[in-house]
């Protein structure tokens, strides 16, 4: 996951102008009888028996009785943490998805809102800082008026210029940008590793950045959340199953008391990091754990997919039949060759084999040769029927 943020504080903060809307904000709160204290920066309306505001600075710096005017005055000498200030409390919020989001890209969580906070996010942010979310890249940068803007890419063309990429500013346009991916095929999962490329939305504020995510991810963002606050609700294996009915309520056959060996084999073969951009945390129950890794994605998984789900269910039924034993005589090189096949169908390497290739056991051509050799005119390998009647 990227993150470009600086290591540490510079010595003086970003040349940031402190705007109408970040002062008025600050004076209805004061005149509210709120306080603020953020990045160093402490304001505060005057006791009762006093007029006007109190300010007090991180430098040790107080000053009483301060009219609206001398208020602006040392506002403006601290505009980066006023501006902090209405941005992370008054606009985005505190709390939700969305704000917590919003923060997490700019490092609040790593930074903090003190003054050295501040000035360190600030610092990052004028360069551009960005964050990868899934095969995403969400970058954001500062405003000359402490607002931020936002950019979502493809993480794969980080580096390209956005005027070559096809710009989109509505976020509900990601929807139709990524059903099918770069070779033009349907992607039935939104989570799988094969997000198109070409695209940029540029220019977003923290709405329509969040909108953007949620749209080409949905719900990741809000379990994102939810597991950050300890409230993520997993639904384990046995009891996402024991809900099927239908044409799925075979699927519970599956569980005859003899382990769950075959939920291992399930999830190495759907929910490994190639196959999906989610962190699996659901298991086999709420007592028993996969023996499979869940992967490293940023965002959680709490509950078996219904692309799980729907091939649990084919492989129920293949898992139902009576095993054979048949003997074939291949080669030591051919017998190989079937495992390098399998392998690169599993992990979705044929494309990457070059036709020239012979040497690797994928190729086309070998594998064209291996059929015309051990295939007999019915398709079966080596002669041998799949079925014992058929002989």
């Amino acid at each position: 996951m990227a993150d470009r943020a600086p290591a540490a504080a510079p010595a003086d903060p970003p040349d940031v102008t402190l705007g109408g809307a970040a002062f008025d904000a600050l004076v209805r709160a004061l005149d509210a009888g709120e306080s603020v204290d953020h990045g160093g920066f402490t304001a505060r309306p005057a006791d009762a028996d006093g007029d006007g505001y109190v300010v007090e600075t991180a430098a040790g710096e107080r000053r009483e009785g301060l009219s609206e005017s001398g208020l602006h005055e040392l506002a403006s000498e601290h505009a980066a943490a006023v501006t902090d200030w209405h941005f992370l409390t008054e606009r985005v919020g505190e709390g939700g998805p969305r704000a917590d989001f919003v923060r997490w890209l700019e490092g609040v969580d790593v930074h903090g809102v003190d003054a050295e906070g501040v000035i360190a996010r600030y610092a990052a942010l004028a360069d551009g800082a960005a964050r990868e979310w899934g095969q995403l890249l969400v970058s954001v940068r500062l405003g000359d008026r402490g607002d931020r803007v936002y950019e979502v890419r493809h993480a794969d063309e980080a580096g390209a210029d956005a005027a070559d990429l096809d710009g989109h500013d509505d976020p509900l346009e990601a929807r139709r940008l990524v059903k099918f991916d770069d070779d033009d095929r349907y992607r039935p999962l939104k989570t799988a590793p094969t997000l198109p490329t070409g695209w940029v939305f540029a220019d977003l504020d923290h709405r329509g950045v969040y909108e953007t995510v949620e749209t080409v991810y949905p719900a990741t963002v809000a379990n994102w959340h939810r597991e950050r606050e300890g409230e993520l609700d997993v639904n384990h294996w046995r009891e996402t199953m024991g809900r099927q009915s239908g044409i799925y309520g075979v699927i519970q056959t599956w569980d005859r008391g003899e382990g769950h060996e075959h939920v291992n084999w399930v999830a190495e073969a759907t929910c490994d990091d190639s196959q999906c951009l989610k962190r699996r945390e659901w298991e086999y129950d709420e007592e028993t754990d996969l023996d499979v890794d869940g992967g490293d994605g940023v965002f959680p998984c709490r509950e078996p997919c219904s692309l799980v789900v729907s091939a649990a269910r084919k492989w129920t039924k293949l898992e139902g039949e009576t095993e054979r034993t048949y003997e074939f005589e291949l080669t030591p090189s051919e017998k190989e060759q079937v495992e390098t096949i399998i392998d690169a169908v599993a992990d979705d390497r044929t494309d990457e084999i070059r036709e020239a290739d012979v040497y690797e056991g994928a190729n086309r051509y070998r594998t064209r040769f291996l059929r015309a050799k051990r295939f007999d005119e019915a398709g079966n390998l080596c002669g041998v029927p799949t079925e014992p009647d058929e002989e």
